[in-house]
């Protein structure tokens, strides 16, 4: 009883070593992990209360919808933004839109 460890003292208060273990993880491989958080993540953004509509248009065209978009869906009453854009290949543009979904 040098260490205290019978009576609770010592080692953070554990009565014995090993009382407190770690689970083992619930995944397998790499994948297994990315998949799970893959899926937390799209959960997560499905669950945000934004509407996201996603748009893949020549240059002008999307400058076109987004004004409209925002037009339409007022970003002082919708917290409208375009939320992401990119550049493709071919020279069109791939946007997503996003606006609060409460107000539907």
């Amino acid at each position: 009883m040098c260490s205290g460890e019978a009576t609770g003292r010592g080692r953070g208060g554990l009565r014995y070593p090993g009382q407190y273990r770690v689970p083992a993880m619930p995944y397998r491989t790499p994948k297994d992990l990315a998949d799970r958080m893959a899926a937390r993540r799209a959960q997560a953004k499905a669950d945000d209360g934004f509407a996201r509509e996603t748009f893949t248009l020549p240059r002008e065209q999307a400058r076109e919808r987004a004004r409209a978009y925002l037009t339409r869906w007022s970003p002082a009453a919708y917290m409208s933004v375009v939320e992401s854009w990119r550049e493709l290949p071919g020279g069109e543009i791939e946007f997503t839109m996003r606006r609060l979904r409460s107000a539907d």
